[in-house]
């Protein structure tokens, strides 16, 4: 756009969608040479095709048939797109996808700080494999650095938002400059790979990367800044239209293939299931195995191939003997049976009149209050000191089971350990839901935001619940509710790690200690169940000290991605459906 451009010659331009004919006709009035080479931008995971460089529909469907194996090639800012897709309908598809635009005469800074980290340009090995970290979590393709088109040739730059206090990457985004990749005579720029990470604690990291790269181009002198949502992303529209997007009449075009089989095919019957039970039907899907949704809510569905018919409630399945399940079900049974294996327990005892709580309670001094038979952590309350606190405890189980347990407590990190097939397939530390203060808000405002976000990464499985436990966990460490937590300081709201009430993840598969992996195969066979979540308290993952827990009989295999939970799974039940080497 010409230097002289105002905002009023921008509003004229705002409902004109960009085509072919319209950029050319903006290099004639600029009086710039006539630019009739398409352009395709390499991004690492797949290119993007500045669909009105194109001269005609034909020349962009034939590049977007070159897409490579294993990339994703997005066609956008296509006028006609009925014209494209009339080129090869069999291979081609309309990405259900919104195209917003801000013009940067409308953008207005942000009015309040955001604290605990900042924005750069990613730039190392390091950078790149904490960004494909992140993507793979937010199952997004990975970047190959290798393959980015070169920044003075128009090519993108990715951003990171950084910790401040662990230096981990807890978010990115992707920026490309108009200007340079083809000479917008407009000066555009577009926002591409916007993700955070799902366990993030720090408030507000998506919205600062946004901000962040419309202030940077607005700094280079460009005018507008597009980007691409899906269509039912409500969450992330919410955050746009707050910053002062609106629609743009484009569109984008994909070429059918395995990653986008999604958005051309639409909701398949497993839609309704949880991730739990989600993440097993799609890799059965991928075997060739057959699949019969019978409760999605409930999660059930068969798998069926070669004479072969398994039930399965997510990870509990047919393989799964009902003494199994009731082995650990009951957590009085499930003592019993593993300490006669030889492994190392808490002290147990049922809930029984107040003298003997409390007589329990003076031998432990901190004590655990659960359910018999529960399980995502309902009603239970960690750390207990005081027999008043136990008492209110105790009630509040029986809520979930009549029979209440007393365990003695340990210190320690909690450990979760998947056993499959009796092999020990994925670990990681489960961590209690934390919120991290700035300074500005009360601990319920950043406890509520935190569990929206929880929410919204795990499609509503964790949350983290407003109750008597959080009151109490945010008490014991000498705040209220209305208090507001110094900027930067961490504080844990819940003393259970269950990932269900807000708890996340740490993966140690791979520096998990010997004795624990034996410990659990151990408890597993001595359980006789084929798949088991197991829950130890241990001092760290590479150390051999444990105390168990309890074991899971339904082990939410979609929390250990990217181990390979569910790859198992399906190996364990149609072991003659493994894939090929």
């Amino acid at each position: 756009m010409k230097p002289l451009a105002t905002a009023y010659s921008q509003r004229l331009l705002r409902g004109q969608a960009p085509s072919y004919e319209r950029l050319q006709a903006r290099f004639a009035e600029d009086g710039s040479a006539l630019d009739t080479q398409p352009v395709a931008v390499h991004c690492g995971w797949g290119r993007l095709l500045i669909g009105h460089t194109f001269p005609d529909p034909a020349s962009l469907a034939n590049e977007l048939l070159n897409e490579q194996t294993g990339e994703r090639d997005i066609a956008l800012y296509v006028a006609a797109p009925q014209q494209v897709l009339a080129q090869s309908p069999q291979q081609l598809f309309l990405d259900p996808s919104d195209t917003l635009r801000l013009w940067f005469t409308d953008y207005r800074q942000a009015t309040r700080v955001f604290r605990g980290f900042r924005i750069r340009r990613a730039q190392t090995d390091a950078d790149w494999e904490a960004i494909n970290s992140l993507y793979i979590a937010r199952s997004m393709l990975p970047i190959d650095p290798t393959l980015l088109t070169a920044r003075h040739q128009g090519g993108p730059v990715y951003w990171i938002a950084e910790d401040e206090d662990s230096g981990a990457v807890i978010g990115s985004v992707m920026g490309l400059n108009h200007h340079t990749a083809f000479h917008d005579p407009e000066n555009g720029s577009s926002l591409w790979c916007l993700a955070v990470d799902p366990l993030c604690p720090r408030p507000g990291v998506g919205e600062v990367l946004v901000r962040h790269l419309v202030e940077h181009f607005m700094s280079r002198g460009l005018s507008y800044l597009d980007l691409s949502v899906l269509h039912d992303n409500q969450q992330a529209k919410n955050l746009y239209n707050k910053l002062g997007f609106r629609t743009l009449s484009t569109f984008a075009i994909k070429r059918k293939n395995g990653i986008n089989q999604p958005l051309f095919l639409g909701p398949g019957p497993e839609a309704g299931l949880n991730p739990y039970a989600r993440i097993l039907v799609e890799e059965a899907y991928k075997r060739g195995i057959d699949v019969q949704i019978d409760d999605a809510t409930a999660g059930l569905f068969t798998l069926s191939h070669g004479g072969r018919r398994i039930r399965c409630r997510e990870s509990l399945s047919d393989l799964t003997s009902a003494i199994s399940m009731s082995l650990c079900q009951d957590k009085s049974l499930t003592h019993k049976v593993l300490s006669a294996a030889g492994l190392s327990l808490p002290t147990q005892q049922l809930a029984g009149e107040a003298d003997d709580n409390l007589a329990f309670l003076e031998q432990h001094a901190r004590i655990v209050v659960k359910p018999l038979d529960g399980e995502q952590g309902n009603g239970v309350a960690v750390d207990l000191s005081d027999i008043q606190q136990v008492q209110q405890a105790i009630e509040a189980a029986r809520a979930f089971d009549s029979r209440v347990l007393l365990e003695s407590f340990h210190e320690g990190l909690d450990l979760r350990i998947v056993v499959i097939g009796f092999d020990v397939v994925a670990a990681a530390i489960r961590r209690p839901a934390q919120v991290v203060g700035d300074g500005h808000h009360s601990i319920l405002q950043l406890i509520q935001a935190q569990s929206r976000r929880r929410q919204a990464a795990t499609d509503g499985e964790s949350r983290i619940p407003v109750d008597a436990e959080t009151e109490r966990t945010v008490q014991a460490a000498g705040y209220e509710y209305a208090s507001v937590l110094p900027a930067g300081e961490t504080l844990a709201v819940r003393r259970a790690a269950n990932l269900h009430t807000g708890g996340c993840l740490e993966d140690v598969t791979d520096i998990l200690h010997p004795v624990l992996a034996d410990a659990a195969v151990r408890a597993a066979r001595a359980l006789d169940i084929p798949v088991v979540g197991l829950d130890l308290m241990v001092p760290a993952a590479d150390q051999p000290e444990y105390v168990f827990i309890e074991a899971n009989e339904r082990v939410g295999l979609a929390n250990h991605e990217p181990q390979p939970t569910a790859e198992r799974f399906i190996d364990l039940l149609f072991p003659h459906r493994q894939p090929a080497p």
